[in-house]
């Protein structure tokens, strides 16, 4: 396959086909589930499939017909992360845990997804519990980019970057705790948003970091990503948490950018920025000028603590919300316990890899006594004044343009030496989600240079529920780019 190649159209054109009749669902799915077969045991992308319902929803789907089908989703294969709860279906958010685990009910995801018409041909490859940024971290192994086995893909949601980018299912869900969607899609090369806390239910989705996770979106285009988001977003009675923010129309078309004020915070400029990746960002601007917008600097003062109160709360946040895996209740059971401590300790010890051991280990000691001021406290602080710092820069600009990787490409071995280099990667997406913001990763140079469709990208950054206007942003961008 050609760097930036797609074997599979995107969600609009397999639409159009469907309704016009050029095609069938059951051939998609069909082709779907064929070049999933063909391919995966190279990229490792997907850890189960659900081929016999899905083969059986598209031809009930085909039977419907597409006179009126209640979403432009209907009859489309779609993959699914496989962190979200589907009713009779192996869900093991990549662990030893939950390897044979398989879900009771439907995350409102899952069934939002399905009343769309929409086809889960399978779930996708992730890090262990979404703990890491290379989908190195997964029980199932790791999986590989499909245009570079020597550079990552990215994670937590790199199975789903991956089926997209190689044309293996036109859209895939995944989910974006500190930039687990953002930069798998900058790293493929395909359209990943990561949507406001709040703007897509988490019932059903299994939790890393209860604040900062949130459902996102891998397309090849804006309008795709758009398409999906208008399916599954809106309040959910059963997730306290999910916003009762009316929704926008998600088309994503091409607008004037007369009058429209692009930012740029000179933090998200550091020092460790690839110089490459520098002359990305200033393509994107040049194009977004053309376009008719505004270039404006703006400064996000605390960016440089981000990452390390990210880290704190993150970490803390799984060590509660992990406590659950005990042996006692599902998932893995050790069979070496006498008693209910060695239960515990020989359950986890056996259940969990490393990375999630390292995480849990990190949380509970900054969530300790005598530590819960010095860390956890303190990185709450500055969780409260970054979200600050990015609404006094909205108050001046209408959104913010920002690279998404320090690097085009990142090893595929990045972090067996030093965590902590890792951990760097989500320099520039951590503090979007500490902020609880929208973001959507786009492919700088897919037409200019598609040799260098992957890797190289830029994120829209908006304020509170501005959903809509970001992914106008992008439809303008590709509109203009050819």
């Amino acid at each position: 396959m050609e760097q930036g190649d797609s074997a599979m159209p995107g969600l609009h054109q397999l639409a159009a086909q469907l309704q016009s009749g050029q095609t069938s669902s059951s051939k998609l799915v069909s082709d779907s589930l064929t070049a999933i077969e063909t391919q995966n045991p190279r990229l490792n992308a997907f850890i189960s499939l659900d081929a016999d319902k899905a083969l059986a929803r598209a031809k009930a789907s085909d039977d419907t017909g597409f006179a009126a089908p209640p979403s432009p989703l209907f009859g489309l294969p779609i993959a699914i992360k496989d962190v979200f709860m589907q009713q009779g279906v192996r869900t093991t958010c990549g662990s030893r845990f939950l390897e044979d685990f398989v879900a009771p009910f439907d995350a409102t995801v899952i069934e939002r997804l399905k009343a769309a018409g929409a086809v889960l041909v399978g779930k996708t490859n992730m890090d262990e519990f979404a703990m890491g940024s290379t989908t190195r971290h997964s029980h199932f192994g790791a999986c590989v980019h499909p245009f570079d086995s020597a550079m990552t893909p990215g994670g937590s949601s790199g199975g789903s970057a991956v089926a997209v980018a190689a044309g293996l299912v036109p859209a895939a869900i995944g989910t974006d705790t500190g930039g687990s969607v953002r930069q798998p899609a900058a790293l493929c090369g395909v359209v990943g948003i990561k949507p406001t806390y709040g703007r897509i239910s988490r019932y059903g989705m299994i939790a890393y970091a209860s604040s900062l996770d949130q459902c996102g979106i891998f397309g090849l285009t804006a309008a795709d990503c758009g398409l999906v988001l208008q399916a599954i977003a809106g309040q959910d009675s059963r997730d306290a948490t999910s916003g009762d923010t009316p929704l926008d129309d998600y088309s994503a078309r091409p607008r004037d950018l007369k009058g429209l004020k692009l930012g740029v915070a000179g933090e998200f400029f550091s020092e460790g920025l690839d110089d490459k990746l520098r002359e990305g960002i200033e393509y994107s601007l040049d194009v977004y000028r053309k376009l008719g917008a505004e270039v404006c600097e703006v400064s996000i003062p605390h960016f440089a603590q981000s990452v390390a109160s990210y880290y704190v709360t993150a970490t803390a946040e799984a060590s509660s919300n992990l406590g659950r895996f005990d042996g006692v209740r599902y998932g893995r059971r050790s069979d070496k316990a006498d008693n209910l401590t060695d239960l515990y300790t020989h359950s986890r010890s056996e259940g969990f890899g490393g990375e999630v051991q390292r995480r849990i280990m990190l949380g509970v000691f900054v969530l300790s006594s005598g530590y819960y001021d010095a860390y956890y406290l303190k990185a709450q602080k500055v969780r409260r004044l970054l979200a600050e710092d990015f609404a006094r820069a909205f108050n001046q600009v209408d959104c913010l343009l920002a690279p998404v990787t320090p690097s085009p490409r990142l090893s595929a071995h990045l972090g067996e030496d030093d965590p902590t280099r890792e951990y760097l990667a989500d320099l520039y997406t951590v503090p979007v989600n500490m902020a609880g913001l929208p973001a959507i990763s786009f492919p700088t140079y897919r037409v200019a240079k598609p040799k260098e469709a992957y890797g190289y990208a830029s994120q829209l950054i908006g304020p509170h529920w501005s959903e809509a206007l970001l992914l106008d942003l992008v439809a303008s961008y590709e509109h203009a780019i050819g």
